[in-house]
């Protein structure tokens, strides 16, 4: 039987707005309680080095005053791994980070940096939060983020998203299997980056992910229909893809 499916919202770029003018609005806080009461399992936030979009005080105020699981994204190092220790988050996943990039552009590379990966993994796990690896759908990743003890891992569907017709389709294969291999060796499966309303049901519909993590597409949605509206239609099609494996399942 199909898992249930989680959506995680991702509320940078509410942050990003914020900044552009600086003071207090929009406020990042208030986006994540609307999206909650729009459908969101939880809210998803990425601290950069850079504190382009969120902040140290969105971090503190999402921490104390949110009343659902909070998934920090971070890149492993010492800076962030003692603001991850302090506020102790729900979920904490490690991405890859590089100050020139406009977004995140690939899955971290946990086979080449298992040895500088493994102490975050362990300390944070250690501090009571779900560590997940941002990874590319590949078995050895997956085989890597395995041994280093994290027990979740988010699949990129970047190169998916960007892609059209047979290569989109060789794309979401990947991933397929990706996901099944993490099932097969205990991982939990979630999924993320560039997902829209006309890319997300193929994901949905993958068994093995009980998470989609999105955030750009539905901000820049919120200016055209709201911020309720874009999450709630986009809860919508990933709840009707995830039913229609059921139903498959059951037939």
């Amino acid at each position: 039987m199909p898992r249930p499916l989680r959506l995680g919202v991702n509320i940078d770029h509410v942050a990003t707005i914020r900044n552009a003018r600086g003071g207090r609005h929009p406020d990042p806080v208030r986006a994540a309680r609307l999206a909650v009461k729009a459908g969101a399992d939880g809210i998803t936030a990425h601290l950069r080095e850079d504190r382009r979009h969120i902040s140290d005080d969105d971090i503190a105020r999402l921490s104390r005053d949110l009343d659902r699981p909070l998934n920090l994204e971070m890149a492993a190092t010492e800076e962030m791994l003692a603001i991850a220790l302090r506020h102790k988050p729900h979920a904490v996943c490690l991405v890859p980070e590089k100050r020139t990039e406009v977004t995140t552009e690939g899955g971290l590379d946990a086979v080449r940096l298992f040895d500088q990966l493994q102490p975050y993994v362990q300390k944070l796990g250690a501090n009571g939060s779900r560590v997940s690896l941002f990874i590319e759908a590949d078995a050895r990743q997956l085989d890597a983020a395995r041994k280093l003890g994290a027990p979740v891992v988010e699949l990129h569907t970047g190169s998916y998203c960007e892609r059209e017709g047979v290569e989109r389709e060789r794309q979401l294969k990947r991933i397929v299997d990706a996901a099944t291999h993490a099932e097969a060796i205990g991982l939990e499966c979630h999924a993320g980056h560039g997902l829209t309303f006309d890319t997300v049901a193929p994901i949905a519909a993958i068994p093995t992910v009980v998470e989609l993590n999105i955030g750009h597409f539905l901000i820049g949605e919120a200016i055209f229909s709201g911020l309720d509206s874009a999450i709630r239609r986009m809860r919508s099609l990933m709840d009707k893809a995830r039913a229609s494996v059921t139903g498959a399942a059951t037939a």
